[in-house]
């Protein structure tokens, strides 16, 4: 899955310890040791001596057998990890593709939203940003209108996307790193849901009337919390591979099916985008 949902990065302008190892030695006891003084070969004949003479065959038997049962009880515990890590890698997946049927579903809708954005900027603020400078001010307006198309886009799916994430934060791997990417990914999938389109002609007006000094506190916060959280659908970290079945990785075949018709709503985004900037007169 490697396609981005609408207003993904690829479609459209960026803005912006190992443990130390223990230390095993002889356990004495009560069996006295030859003096330090004596040499090498002397040491290794007596300690041959005492195990030797004190062994008990029954008790190493049993020794072995604890061995043994340690080792299968370690190998019982990799299995029953990597068991966890296929059912989550499918849980993972099939949650994915159903938050992508639902988006293909509604592809008429979610490009109408963007439109709405234009039609609005264009009937209410026409060239609200002229004689606006080029610099990281405009950068910033462009990351909001960026964000203003998506969470339009979006707006259809926020349920499908919400029960997406709200699934993958709930999955757990025995790769620490792994849990952490995907869980930092559902979380910023919540964030999109979560914010409330922006206000861009009010944005734009307030920008002006202050000689674009200064960015509105409103701009400022929605960009500060949309361009972190912008993600696209489709993350699938390298490490998951290793954990898909076969029918698993069939399923993601047909995701990634259902992607390749995102990734084309995505190229027409890039013209609305260049649209909106055009009419509100903002050059990043």
């Amino acid at each position: 899955m490697r396609a981005q949902m609408l207003g993904g990065r690829a479609s459209l302008p960026t803005s912006s310890r190992q443990p130390a190892a223990a230390h095993h030695g002889w356990q004495r006891g009560a069996v006295r040791a030859p003096p330090a003084r004596a040499g090498a070969t002397a040491r290794t004949l007596w300690l041959m001596r005492r195990v030797r003479a004190r062994v008990c065959w029954p008790a190493l038997a049993a020794g072995l057998a604890l061995g043994v049962a340690a080792a299968l009880a370690a190998t019982a515990g990799t299995a029953r990890a990597a068991s966890g890590d296929v059912g989550a890698t499918q849980a993972y997946v099939q949650a994915g593709y159903a938050a992508l049927r639902v988006a293909v579903a509604h592809l008429k809708v979610s490009e109408a939203g963007p439109l709405h954005v234009l039609a609005k900027v264009q009937g209410e603020c026409p060239q609200a940003g002229a004689q606006s400078p080029e610099d990281e001010e405009s950068t910033q307006m462009s990351n909001e209108v960026i964000g203003a198309m998506v969470v339009s886009a979006i707006a259809p799916d926020v349920q499908a996307i919400r029960t997406f994430a709200h699934t993958a934060a709930g999955l757990h791997w025995s790769n620490g790193a792994l849990n952490r990417s995907i869980h930092a990914y559902a979380s910023k999938w919540d964030t999109l849901t979560t914010l409330p389109a922006p206000n861009l002609c009010a944005d734009v007006k307030a920008w002006s009337a202050g000689g674009y000094r200064a960015l509105p506190a409103d701009t400022a916060a929605f960009v500060a919390k949309f361009v972190p959280s912008w993600v696209g659908a489709g993350y699938m970290p390298a490490q998951l591979k290793r954990y898909e079945s076969a029918a698993t990785r069939a399923l993601a075949r047909r995701t990634e099916a259902l992607e390749e018709q995102v990734t084309e709503l995505e190229a027409r985004e890039v013209q609305h985008y260049s649209e909106i900037m055009s009419a509100l007169a903002i050059w990043p």
